[in-house]
């Protein structure tokens, strides 16, 4: 008899669901993103909009429906960098618990970053190392360097999409002045991370950030899994869709076939993080689509 095991991810942008089947081995069931923004405005105020709380939790409904239909599943809902910045973070928990009964765990950065780096490292097991994996969040980026299944030192920095775009890129392009004042936040924080570089081997990237630059590079008309996971940007690459996101008008970015609805207005903050952390590491991206919830389910499968 097989048993189900669903697990469940908000962010700061995104809310997600990985439904898997243990018969044996692991068969993915099912696996959903709705970009909710639950950090909308965290940065300014504090605490979480009630409107955002009201998207996260219509994706939470849809998800307990679909569990449901699976033939129910042991769940875990992880909550990252908006709910750990945020003061009304109750109303979050008493809603989680209302419609999966369970209560949320508030991970820190550096499980994110750990758990971040076990999934992108299970789904690229080819890789050679040492291996930094970046996790591009709305309101944080992980940074773990390892070597196989040893990690060497996770790091979280404040530097998320929807924390980049809010704070510092408002024009529709942002000015000069707005791309410099980010680019040198982003790289005080990731000179300041304590992380060495110079003897990463590989550098992989995870979350819909990197995954979207990915389906943009390759000119994909409609969005394939297959085509994006170990898909490589090269440095070159990725220079050019960091200019040309950042020149675009959102409303032009939208446009892009493969853009997920609501991603177009922070896509471009995320494309910049990605192009300063490979400056600074100096090697083509490699894009994983497994990632924490890969490895959350792996755990609770053992």
């Amino acid at each position: 008899m097989g048993k189900n095991f669903a697990a469940i991810d908000c962010g700061t942008n995104t809310t997600r669901l990985l439904l898997a089947r243990k018969e044996g081995k692991l068969t993915e069931l099912d696996r959903r993103l709705v970009i909710t923004r639950l950090g909308q405005g965290t940065d300014y105020t504090g605490e979480l909009a009630p409107e955002a709380l009201q998207r996260t939790f219509a994706a939470l409904d849809d998800y307990a429906a679909q569990i449901e239909e699976a033939g129910g599943a042991q769940i875990r809902v992880v909550a990252t960098s908006a709910v750990r910045d945020a003061g009304n973070s109750r109303e979050f928990f008493d809603g989680v618990r209302q419609r999966l009964g369970v209560d949320p765990d508030v991970i820190t950065g550096e499980e994110e970053a750990r758990l971040s780096y076990r999934g992108a490292v299970q789904g690229l097991p080819k890789l050679a190392g040492p291996v930094l994996v970046m996790d591009i969040g709305g309101g944080s980026t992980e940074l773990t360097i390892g070597n196989g299944d040893q990690i060497e030192k996770p790091v979280s920095l404040d530097i998320g999409s929807v924390r980049v775009r809010e704070r510092f890129l408002q024009g529709d392009p942002p000015t000069k002045a707005e791309r410099a004042s980010a680019r040198a936040y982003i790289d005080a924080l990731i000179d300041g991370s304590g992380l060495d570089f110079s003897d990463v081997y590989s550098f992989v990237g995870v979350g819909g950030t990197v995954t979207s630059l990915s389906a943009i590079n390759q000119d994909l008309a409609e969005y394939d899994r297959e085509q994006v996971h170990d898909s490589v940007i090269s440095t070159d690459e990725l220079r050019t869709l960091n200019s040309r996101l950042l020149h675009t008008p959102i409303e032009q970015i939208a446009k892009i076939p493969t853009m997920e609805e609501g991603r177009a207005d922070v896509i471009a903050a995320g494309c910049l993080i990605a192009r300063e952390v490979a400056r600074f590491v100096g090697l083509p991206l490699r894009v994983s689509e497994e990632d924490l919830l890969d490895a959350i389910i792996a755990d609770m499968a053992k």
